[in-house]
């Protein structure tokens, strides 16, 4: 095509996958959780925005960057049992509604201790990390969303180690595939799910972090969450692999739309596109594209 720019073209690209790679870090705290209980946890978010309040105000207390990043880690991971112990637990076996409106409300429970602890101020927050682009053949790559795809292959490596390798990880996947047949060969389940919210915990935290950076730490963070719906239709809500790809998906579809179909009708596409995009996913593929199929005998 004559006259087509190919370099803008990758660049638009590539910045779209570099973005749904944070897409992807706040979808799999959602898999961690959806796989084990069957709880989508609307929570999530809320979460999000408590760990980046929590650690840029201890910072700005004057406690060290690493001592504040092992302190706002034990705090999420102090909350995400109180939340298992408190809400879930109680619940176990009730309808999908029931867990999904306890999650709900429990995330305005949350943002409201995040106001009354910290106040409602926003903060900048800052990583060490200029974000100034860098040119690799002609295409311009921003240095903070490299740092924070990197960060989130990370996170996913090392979830996929503990989950894989470890003792408790396999018992996570046990509980994920059959929570009855687990239960049933000792298998204990309050302390999986304990395990598996304290995960979720770290990755809202890394998420938080790196959210926070990028738009500042404000109340409207939590909001975020509203992001990873399309990444879970697409990937599926119970693969880790598919909130990676969908992430990808949401990502590059939406750069790609914004800039090249969004002077056809208006501009701003980039707010919804995602949503079109899973809406009619959800009409081909309820499933997603690694979620597992239900099969239901009646």
């Amino acid at each position: 095509m004559d006259g087509f720019d190919w370099a803008f073209l990758i660049e638009v690209l590539v910045g779209g996958l570099l973005s749904g790679v944070m897409y992807s870090l706040v979808a799999i705290g959602f898999v961690l959780i959806y796989k084990t209980s069957g709880v989508l946890n609307f929570a999530q978010g809320a979460m999000l925005l408590f760990a980046a309040l929590t650690f840029v105000s201890l910072v700005e207390r004057g406690v060290p960057f690493a001592l504040a990043l092992l302190l706002t880690f034990a705090v999420m991971v102090a909350l995400g049992v109180a939340i298992e112990r408190t809400v879930l637990r109680p619940l176990v076996n009730r309808p999908p509604i029931t867990l999904f409106m306890a999650t709900l409300g429990l995330s305005y429970v949350i943002e409201g201790a995040a106001q009354l602890i910290w106040g409602t101020q926003v903060h900048g927050l800052e990583l060490g990390i200029d974000d100034v682009p860098f040119e690799v053949s002609g295409v311009l790559i921003s240095t903070f969303d490299l740092f924070a795809a990197a960060v989130a292959a990370a996170m996913v490596a090392l979830l996929t180690a503990f989950f894989r390798w470890t003792r408790i990880g396999l018992a996570f996947r046990a509980v994920a595939d059959d929570p009855f047949a687990a239960l049933a060969i000792g298998l204990r389940l309050p302390v999986i799910w304990a395990t598996v919210w304290s995960a979720a915990g770290l990755v809202a935290l890394v998420a938080g972090l790196l959210w926070g950076a990028r738009l500042g730490v404000q109340f409207s963070l939590s909001l975020v969450v509203l992001k990873a719906l399309p990444v879970l239709v697409l990937g599926g809500f119970d693969s880790i692999l598919g909130a990676i790809v969908g992430g990808l998906l949401v990502g590059a579809t939406e750069k790609l739309a914004e800039v090249y179909v969004g002077e056809y009708v208006g501009g701003g596409i980039e707010s919804w596109f995602a949503y079109a995009v899973a809406l009619a996913f959800l009409l081909v593929r309820p499933a997603g594209l690694f979620g597992q199929k239900l099969v239901e005998r009646v």
